[in-house]
């Protein structure tokens, strides 16, 4: 257990089965263990025994245990971060009816991880933001004499001091949970908030457990972290709506004119909407788990993610195998059932590999370690592989990417090859300046390019840029969650191009040939 940054326990109970007999005698370091095992919420439990307790060490950090004079105020400081104010009209009443001189004055700080939240009721008083969060995870904990002190005419202040990374910051107090069931929730009432820009002022009409919640300011790399969540959730919605009208246009034209390239783009589209549909539901299940057990569905979509992502690689890695055929095995290319046998491979291997990996126990809520300057994990959880499994993820999905990119590239750099000497023949070797015709051909070789570059997945090539640069990260982001938007615009120019081979006669040689080592048989 914690006690503010480094001390583990506080306060303690009597060894009775009444929870409300004290003993004066009991050690101050030992209150807070054993009002964490008694019948009463823990709470009222520590903050009746830190008044009756006996500090038999001194070395006790971050407590403040002594008797002062109520006629004076008080102003002690538990930690540099905290300190407590307490007006003399404060120490007298909470003296009572006794005669003595002096009263005991308790101030110390508990983690806020031991205040568990109970469902609070709605109302101006109390906090709704499910983003705030306590300032410096310390609660501090004031108690004066013996006597409850409420609604005091001159109010006790209660300072925080803060590194100006919040924003929104609210005074709140514990209050018990009328269940009495060790829970509770965080109240405004009786406090007011006034932020100096260094630190949190609270001026609170009684006394109790306090703490300031507040909304953290984003650091540059969780800003941009948020900025690229948005970025790949909105780009896969886009991705997903547009795989599935590109579909139905690829399969229009297959029942038009059947042709091998169409069917290959066909099962690529469907990979890839397969890839973005499950990527969306991991992210959305581990939001509805909300930090609970893990259980089979999230290993299901951790496999369905995993298999996703090789199929829509083997399907890259199979365009990239089509167009080799096409541009360099031009004759004799002729291969009996070619598209089942492809399928085979496309959908057979991704298949094996991940019933491979599901039996042997990999798929699980993966956190990638990703830390914040205040040691904060910066990255949501996902339905993937388990952490301490990531060396199949190592071979599977880092290997494998960077073969199909390589080869991919090379089949792009002999596409360009192939239009340069196109181009270059059909100029005849004149050095005249290109006319409107020319550069209309040069605009469509340099689509031509675009396109294939997005069906053989050669943006996923960016990945590397993302260990560079900021600017790498958000290229690589933004292109492949629109992965599926470009293909269909690349879908988009197929139908047209096939509208019109069917409606023209003449065009051009050079130019047609092209197309059709694009993506025709």
């Amino acid at each position: 257990m914690l006690l503010g940054d480094s001390y583990s326990t506080i306060c303690a109970t009597q060894e009775g089965k009444n929870p409300t007999v004290y003993l004066t005698s009991e050690n101050c370091e030992n209150v807070f263990d054993k009002c964490q095992q008694g019948d009463v919420p823990w709470t009222r439990c520590y903050e009746d025994r830190i008044a009756s307790c006996r500090l038999r060490s001194r070395r006790m950090i971050n407590f403040i245990h002594r008797r002062v004079s109520w006629t004076q105020e008080a102003e002690e400081s538990p930690t540099p971060q905290h300190k407590v104010q307490i007006s003399s009209s404060a120490l007298w009443r909470s003296k009572g009816a006794d005669s003595e001189d002096e009263v005991l004055l308790v101030a110390t700080v508990i983690n806020s991880t031991y205040f568990k939240l109970s469902p609070r009721p709605r109302g101006r008083h109390f906090t709704l933001d499910r983003q705030s969060t306590v300032l410096g995870g310390l609660v501090l904990v004031v108690r004066v004499g013996n006597h409850p002190v409420q609604n005091l005419s001159q109010a006790i202040k209660l300072t925080f001091k803060h590194n100006k990374q919040v924003e929104d910051g609210a005074c709140m107090f514990w209050q018990e949970s009328p269940l009495e069931d060790g829970t509770g929730y965080w109240s405004t009432v009786g406090c007011e908030t006034s932020d100096t820009g260094s630190e949190f002022v609270c001026s609170c009409n009684h006394l109790s457990f306090f703490a300031v919640l507040v909304n953290p300011v984003l650091s540059v790399e969780e800003s941009h972290a948020v900025n690229l969540s948005y970025i790949t959730y909105i780009g896969s919605a886009l991705t997903i709506f547009f795989s599935v009208i590109s579909l139905i246009i690829y399969i229009c034209l297959q029942r038009r004119r059947p042709e091998k390239a169409i069917g290959v783009h066909l099962q690529l589209t469907g990979a890839m909407l397969c890839l973005h549909l499950s990527f969306l539901l991991c992210c959305f299940w581990v939001w509805q788990l909300n930090g609970k057990e893990e259980d089979w569905v999230c290993r299901g979509l951790g496999l369905f993610l995993h298999w996703s992502l090789l199929a829509t690689f083997s399907w890259m890695a199979l365009e990239g195998f089509h167009l080799y055929l096409l541009l360099v095995q031009v004759f004799n290319i002729y291969v009996r059932r070619y598209l089942l046998k492809l399928s085979l491979v496309g959908w057979g291997l991704p298949t094996l590999i991940a019933v491979v990996c599901g039996i042997s126990g990999v798929y699980g809520k993966y956190r990638p370690e990703s830390r914040d300057a205040n040691n904060h994990s910066s990255t949501a959880e996902i339905c993937w592989m388990s952490s301490h499994r990531l060396s199949v993820s190592y071979v599977t999905i880092v290997a494998f990417p960077c073969l199909v990119i390589l080869c991919n590239s090379c089949m792009l750099g002999l596409v360009v090859f192939k239009l340069w000497r196109l181009r270059t023949g059909s100029r005849g070797g004149s050095s005249k300046k290109m006319n409107r015709e020319k550069w209309m051909k040069l605009w469509r070789d340099c689509a031509t390019v675009l396109g294939l570059s997005f069906v053989l997945g050669l943006p996923w090539g960016l990945a590397s840029t993302t260990y560079v640069s900021l600017a790498g990260i958000y290229v690589f982001t933004v292109l492949n969650s629109l992965q599926g938007v470009f293909m269909f615009l690349w879908s988009v120019a197929i139908s047209c191009k096939s509208r019109s081979d069917n409606n023209s006669s003449t065009r051009d040689p050079s130019t047609q040939k092209v197309m059709i080592t694009s993506f025709n048989n």
